[in-house]
């Protein structure tokens, strides 16, 4: 059985948010396989079901992400998941918009989520989807500002092939060999 987690904040008005893109894939994916996620369990969204042959749990921590890790170990304890099997979809800045990184590990990562999520776990050996969101308005020392700015309208226009990339590298961990599936995704 598989985690998959997508990191971002809960609320309407954070729905089109750069540090949203983890729900937004995850909604993708799960329209696209037939799964709700709408059960309620510990601060958190899940739904079961099948995908590429694996039973599968998708997870939407309904913390601000920076608390993610708090319902990620809820629910990986509870079902009995290891830390291997735990895939995290987050936004990243440190890449250009459309990007996709796969990588293990998240020990001390900028992404206060990923971070949560690392010392919930006690341990940075999840698999980590990173999607790039940068764009030339960005200032660095207004992060947290820039992440929750909406995607512009051309760049919604590019979400589309974005989150069908990002399901693509999820379908190819469930497939294959994780260390293929970093040298395919890697910069």
């Amino acid at each position: 059985m598989k985690l998959i987690v997508g990191l971002g904040n809960p609320g309407d008005k954070y729905n089109n948010n750069r540090s949203n893109i983890g729900f937004k894939i995850l909604d993708v994916i799960a329209n696209n396989i037939g799964i709700e996620i709408k059960t309620k369990k510990k601060k958190s969204l899940i739904g079961r079901g099948d995908f590429e042959g694996d039973e599968v749990v998708l997870l939407k921590p309904q913390t601000f992400s920076d608390l993610s890790g708090e319902s990620v170990l809820y629910i990986a304890s509870f079902l009995k998941i290891q830390v291997k099997d735990i895939v995290v979809i987050h936004e990243d800045v440190g890449l250009e918009l459309g990007q996709i990184v796969v990588t293990k590990g998240g020990e001390n990562d900028v992404n206060p989520g990923v971070n949560s999520v690392s010392v919930s776990l006690r341990s940075p050996n999840f698999i980590r989807i990173r999607i790039g969101v940068l764009n030339s308005s960005f200032d660095p020392k207004k992060r947290e500002e820039f992440l929750r700015e909406d995607f512009e309208p051309l760049e919604n226009l590019s979400l589309i092939q974005i989150i069908n990339d990002a399901e693509a590298a999820i379908r190819s961990i469930s497939m294959g060999d994780i260390d293929e599936v970093i040298q395919k995704y890697h910069l």
